[in-house]
């Protein structure tokens, strides 16, 4: 069974607490394209205090880090959007 929006959500839900978390599965817009077949493309918006001070590719890399034990399930791509509090 695919890796789903949900599954995405109650893992970073456990690691990175969020403030804010939206993940939505474009998988459907990607229909076709070749990478389709490999896995699900997911855009996820994820607001929290541990991304305070750090880069956005250290953010990614939290992200990446959490989800690590579902890329292999089906993640294709990911489409980010990682903020702070204080930068809502």
């Amino acid at each position: 069974m695919p890796v789903s929006a949900q599954q995405i959500e109650t893992r970073l839900r456990e690691v990175l607490d969020p403030v804010v978390l939206a993940v939505q599965d474009d998988s459907h817009l990607h229909a076709g394209h070749a990478g389709a077949r490999e896995g699900r493309h997911f855009s996820v918006h994820v607001v929290s205090q541990r991304f305070h001070g750090l880069s956005r590719l250290a953010r990614h890399r939290l992200v990446y880090d959490a989800l690590a034990p579902l890329i292999p399930q089906g993640i294709h791509a990911l489409a980010l959007r990682t903020q702070a509090p204080d930068e809502t």
